[in-house]
């Protein structure tokens, strides 16, 4: 009997209980991209709902929904046309075409040794290590670069092009200003969207883990570079992070090194408070989805390997069956590379305005003319001297005149003296400044998330299936279940149904199949609470409920339900406060 991995028992699961599966199936599957079913959508939205709860919490943020198809103006301004390119080879035999960093990962390079490789220094160690087509085995030809976003074009003229965006990032940065009136005009603030992005992969082979059309969130958290410290670090400060810094990268050494938020930051391991405080977040919403933290990482971005925009970045790895350490978060600090890109491009000023605590008074000086002066001397010549007179700096005109009496212009053509010009000081008061906010972003790959749940919550208990998802998230709450489909327990379990429902929960009636068949089902589909209505339920209005992940049972009053249900799901309480306890049938 073949042995199957993780990533073949959840997706075989999810197909049959309609999580996900791959998508255009009546017409061979196209790689790359995967159909939610109805469990699995709301299990998407569940985990998207979870973050919006833990992560944006108490940080002022605020969403934004904006197109997915953007004109390639905002590209070129982000550095997205220039860099957003993969390496790639077609086979000389089967026309497949394949990413030469992927080829010389699964050949054994490090993902660090592949991404400091030119071209040709990739196509080198291809035919090196004599790596061929992982179809049919034939050889690698035809070595180029190819933009991995999809292009298209606006409206029925060519040159209007437009891009499916790779990223959700470029439509906070276009629109900074709206955001930022919205946020009161106060940093620091966070322009947040989730949404639709794609990239044309070049050759996706890892299911929901690389996709042609993926959900992201996206978080820009803006704030201002002459003010950087955390006021929320102490929240997360004696928090372990699993780190491998770049000084350990570059020695070839990848066992991770604990250290607390506050030691990573004295360590230098990470560069600002605000991006420690987003990797400490999104450790614990990683726990929070299951993920154990011993099955997490994080992971420095060498020089050559961090995105055109980043100053410094960490990925965060988890660790899955059968692909070993993948990422589903990046932490960048992107300086004000974004905004900086876009004021160049547009001509818009999306710079923001800072007052000072106290009015700072300054003093300059400035070169005063005495136009009527030079109008009488030089006549006709006179605004060819003015131009030439706005081109001297205060310091050298005072410097000349205190020293010569006069100053030469045009190499000793018009001679100015006091009579002509002075030199003034003068104070100015200054309220503030202006300046472009830099950029710290924790994005997050939602259709990754949504795996690593799966997966993570996978487990058997006697040869079944259970799917223990932390029951915040479990798409079906509740399950209704009369003992048997007759005398009248029908009639009243669908009451405790219809009544639940009401009361907002997630819930299923089933009464096909034996009572054992029907707890298998909910157990395989993650529901946490199964409630059964039995002959007792007709005498004195009570109910079984049992626990998914140990298969316990209680007994309570039906009409308590609803309240304890809300407690329960809410983290309240648990299982144990559900009722008494009763023997298992």
């Amino acid at each position: 009997m073949t042995h199957k991995d993780k990533y073949e028992l959840v997706s075989e699961l999810a197909r049959r209980r309609g999580f996900f599966w791959p998508s255009f199936e009546i017409y061979g599957g196209v790689g790359g991209y995967i159909s939610y079913g109805p469990l699995g959508i709301l299990l998407k939205e569940r985990i998207i709902e979870k973050f919006r709860r833990f992560y944006l919490s108490g940080i002022n943020a605020i969403e934004v929904d904006s197109p997915i198809i953007m004109p390639g103006k905002v590209f070129e301004a982000s550095g997205h046309v220039e860099h957003f390119r993969e390496p790639m080879m077609e086979c000389s035999k089967c026309g497949r075409k394949f990413r030469l960093d992927h080829l010389l990962r699964d050949a054994g390079m490090s993902d660090t040794e592949a991404e400091k490789l030119s071209l040709q220094e990739m196509v080198e160690e291809i035919e090196w290590r004599d790596i061929r087509c992982p179809e049919c085995g034939g050889k690698l030809v035809n070595p180029t670069y190819f933009t991995t976003m999809f292009q298209t074009t606006i409206g029925p003229y060519s040159d209007a092009v437009g891009y499916g965006r790779p990223e959700a990032a470029q439509g906070v940065f276009v629109e900074f200003r709206r955001l930022y009136q919205v946020a009161r005009e106060k940093l620091p603030f966070a322009g947040v969207q989730i949404g639709r992005a794609m990239r044309n992969e070049i050759s996706p082979r890892q299911g929901p883990i690389r996709l042609r059309e993926f959900t992201i969130i996206d978080m820009e958290f803006f704030f201002d570079p002459e003010e950087p410290s955390c006021p929320l670090l102490p929240e997360v400060e004696d928090e372990v992070l699993r780190l491998i810094p770049a000084e350990l990268k570059l020695k070839g050494v990848y066992e991770p090194v604990d250290a607390t938020v506050r030691e990573a930051l004295d360590r230098g391991y990470i560069l600002m408070e605000w991006q420690a405080y987003f990797m400490a977040r999104a450790k614990q919403f990683l726990e929070l989805l299951g993920v154990p933290a011993e099955k997490q990482r994080f992971i420095e971005k060498l020089e050559w390997e961090r995105a055109h925009y980043s100053a410094q970045g960490y990925d965060q790895e988890v660790y899955l069956d059968r692909w070993g350490w993948v990422e589903v978060s990046g932490h960048n600090y992107r300086t004000d590379y974004d905004l900086s890109r876009h004021m160049k491009y547009s001509g818009e000023d999306l710079q923001v305005f800072k007052e000072f605590k106290e009015p700072i008074i300054t003093e300059r000086k400035v070169v005063r003319t005495r136009i009527p002066k030079i109008k009488e001397d030089f006549g006709g010549e006179a605004e060819e001297v003015l131009k030439l007179i706005a081109s001297l700096t205060p310091t050298e005109a005072e410097k000349e005149l205190r020293e010569k009496g006069y100053i030469e212009l045009a190499n000793g053509r018009y001679r100015l003296t006091d009579q002509h010009i002075h030199v003034q000081t003068i104070q100015e008061k200054k309220t503030g400044k202006r300046f472009v906010p830099h950029v710290i972003e924790p994005s997050f790959g939602v259709d990754r998330l949504f795996y690593v749940t799966l997966e993570y919550a996978y487990r058997t208990k006697d040869g079944r299936i259970v799917l223990s998802l932390p029951r915040d998230l479990a798409p079906i709450e509740v399950a209704v279940f009369p003992l048997v489909s007759r005398d009248g327990l029908p009639e009243k379990a669908r009451e405790v149904y219809k009544m639940l429902v009401e009361e907002g929960f997630r819930a299923e009636y089933d009464e096909v199949g034996s009572i054992g068949r029907r707890y298998a089902r909910a157990d395989e589909v993650g529901i946490p609470i199964a409630i059964t209505i039995d002959y007792q339920s007709l005498e004195d209005d009570t109910a079984t409920l049992r626990d998914r992940d140990t298969w316990s049972q209680a007994r309570n009053a039906i009409e308590r339900l609803p309240q304890l249900l809300h407690e329960y799901f809410r983290y309240k309480i648990d299982f144990e406060d559900l009722g008494e306890p009763v023997k298992a049938t």
